[in-house]
């Protein structure tokens, strides 16, 4: 296949594939399985030979790991990762493949803001909104035209945010690990995706205490006035210190079921 023709099909990989993204979601790393299901075809061009067996299943591994994202700027990240991962099999002793996952990590919250505002705040509510006000007048353009506004700036983002990804990701890596940049931004993409974990902690994670007496003392609020969002930051804690103990994560969520149902029955979490 001629690189031209092989670009062509990685953008198409990148388009139709990032639109799945969701159809695997669970609770455990959301997006994970569906981002793998984006990329393997590409990781399975890249590590071809018998020889890159070792290397296929790490990078594998490396992308069953969490991964949540808006689906339609999902196609950059997958474009960007794939050139990552091709930077990684021409120079494996040297790229460090940690920062594959640091940089999908630091472009999670950005992406996710950018996208959900421009499509489910934007797109979606003129299209559906010019729809319904010419559906209510019982022309059939309604939702016809509520499809097509929806769709078509969905198409252009997804095939071109993953063409740029793509074509970026080959043309500046290169540029970075010559002028020795790429620890540094591996240091800020690790900066920025702890920021990312940290604020999903907070507005992911609901845990209060209503414990109290009287008015005069209320658990909750001192909590807070030691650290906003204490509690959440408390139980996440926990979690990863039963994952470094390899406690299974069915385990995991039975005591966070019932250990909230016990807690709340007792009146110590709401």
């Amino acid at each position: 296949m001629k690189k031209k023709d092989q670009n062509a099909w990685k953008y198409r990989q990148f388009l139709w594939r990032s639109w799945a993204i969701q159809s695997s979601w669970n609770y455990e790393r959301q997006m994970n399985m569906g981002f793998m299901y984006g990329i393997a075809p590409i990781l399975d061009e890249i590590y071809k030979e018998s020889k890159d067996d070792a290397l296929k299943k790490e990078a594998y591994e490396r992308h069953m790991r969490y991964y949540n994202c808006t689906p339609k700027t999902s196609a950059f990240v997958l474009g960007l990762a794939a050139s990552m991962e091709e930077q990684y099999h021409e120079d494996h002793e040297n790229f460090n493949p940690e920062s594959i996952t640091a940089v999908k990590t630091s472009l999670m919250g950005p992406l996710s803001g950018i996208g959900d505002s421009f499509f489910q705040g934007t797109i979606r509510v003129l299209a559906f909104g010019l729809g319904i006000n010419l559906a209510q007048q019982g022309s059939i353009l309604g939702p016809i035209l509520a499809m097509i506004i929806s769709f078509v700036p969905s198409f252009l983002v997804t095939y071109y945010g993953g063409k740029i990804g793509y074509t970026m990701g080959n043309k500046y890596l290169a540029k970075l690990y010559q002028e020795g940049l790429m620890d540094k931004v591996m240091y800020v993409c690790s900066i920025v995706g702890l920021m990312v974990i940290g604020s999903m902690i907070a507005s992911m994670i609901g845990i209060t205490t209503p414990i109290q007496m009287n008015d005069a003392f209320v658990l909750q609020e001192v909590l807070d006035n030691i650290m906003p969002q204490l509690l959440p930051l408390g139980l996440t804690f926990l979690m990863y210190w039963l994952l470094q103990k390899k406690v299974k994560t069915g385990w995991m969520l039975t005591i966070c079921l019932a250990g909230g149902i016990v807690l709340s029955l007792l009146g110590i979490l709401q």
